[in-house]
């Protein structure tokens, strides 16, 4: 017995799985490409392209007050947990309000490993130290830097009163990135958040740079800083190894301008780790803004 199946249900149903696409589609870009404050798109020469950046106000923003800010990478993701602890903090006066701008990915590219893992680790994250004929392409967290630095912070302070109080937050993949500025730029910014931090590529080469720069950073640091780590406690044993060999050379080079905490959370997996952290680096940061001379 043959089945016939009319042409026009055939087009029907094939219109209707286009349009159900289109649908999925520009829910996840929505998601992650618009955010719940202002969207701002700088056009980049450093990065040869058009970043957008979500930019968060405290409440009752005042034009004529001065404020800290907080730039994290990650764009929507873990960005009402950030939204609901600074205006809880704000609320019971326990931290100086901020302005906190968020960076998103892009969506039609992959861009987050290229962006924020360092540049002596590859791209397509690997344990293993690359082989010495490796032909594998780097991170570019150097140019991403550049961004933020060059483009981004300018752009910022010529439409914001900001005053000198600047944290820079990552999870995971930024988390490396966070270490990464810490020891390349570690004036840029006075507060390092760094959450579940990625610090195991290519056989611990983030853990490595980070230590030797501990070891030689008497003369680095100008001014006080601060670092907090985290990562969650059932995170996988590559992290926690990561996690511990950080602690390990943090302790082992003392510096009386570097102020750092460290915490595990207990239960927490990696995903979970950032939204458990916020609250703790928040508060770390602002009792050591307070000791500050």
């Amino acid at each position: 017995m043959s089945l016939k199946i009319n042409k026009n249900y055939l087009i029907n149903l094939g219109l209707a799985v286009i349009t159900l696409s289109l649908l999925i589609l520009g829910g996840r870009y929505y998601n992650h490409y618009v955010s719940a404050y202002t969207d701002i798109t700088l056009d980049s020469k450093i990065l040869n392209e058009s970043r957008k950046v979500f930019i968060r106000l405290p409440v009752n923003y005042d034009t004529n007050k001065v404020y800290s800010l907080i730039i994290k990478t990650d764009g929507n993701f873990n960005l009402d947990t950030w939204n609901e602890t600074l205006a809880s903090f704000s609320n019971k006066g326990q931290a100086e309000q901020a302005i906190l701008v968020s960076i998103p990915n892009l969506f039609f590219t992959a861009t987050r490993n290229r962006d924020l893992v360092p540049p002596y680790a590859r791209q397509d994250v690997n344990t293993q130290a690359p082989a010495t004929n490796n032909i594998e392409p780097n991170g570019e967290a150097d140019k991403f830097l550049q961004f933020i630095e060059l483009e981004l912070l300018p752009y910022l302070t010529n439409r914001f009163k900001l005053n000198n109080n600047r944290i820079l937050s990552g999870f995971s993949a930024g988390g490396s990135f966070v270490l990464y500025t810490l020891h390349t730029k570690p004036d840029l910014f006075n507060g390092y958040f760094a959450f579940s931090p990625a610090a195991w590529y290519d056989d611990m080469t983030v853990v490595n740079k980070v230590d030797s720069f501990l070891q030689a950073s008497n003369k680095r640091f100008k001014k006080p800083t601060y670092l907090f780590l985290s990562v969650g406690e059932e995170e996988h044993p590559l992290m926690l190894e990561a996690y511990s060999n950080l602690e390990q050379a943090l302790k082992a080079s003392p510096n009386e301008h570097l102020k750092w905490e460290s915490v595990i959370n207990p239960n927490a997996e990696h995903n979970d780790n950032p939204r458990l952290s916020v609250a703790d680096a928040l508060g770390g940061y602002q009792k050591f803004l307070n000791k500050r001379p």
